[in-house]
């Protein structure tokens, strides 16, 4: 299972988003690929290929197994339940 994390290095959606993402990475011993896009071309062609324009925008979130997604930014407890499969 991979946990995609996508984001911009000065979105404050996304900066909001990574004290939660480290926060589950510690509790549930998880690890987050995380992927900054606005200044990395080719991590902005990934998060192209998992989005499909479902969201368009950062923070954006794919888990890979599950294929379930979430766009933008959202509580602690929607970001464990979706890393749990919830």
């Amino acid at each position: 299972m991979a946990l995609l994390e996508f984001f911009g290095e000065t979105c404050p959606h996304c900066i909001e988003m990574h004290p939660l993402v480290e926060k589950l990475e510690k509790e549930l011993g998880v690890q987050f690929e995380k992927n900054e896009v606005w200044n990395n071309e080719e991590n902005a062609a990934k998060m192209s290929e998992y989005d499909k324009g479902i969201c368009g925008g950062v923070p954006f979130f794919f888990n890979t197994e599950t294929k379930e997604h979430i766009c933008g930014a959202t509580s602690y407890e929607n970001l464990k339940k979706w890393v749990k499969g919830e």
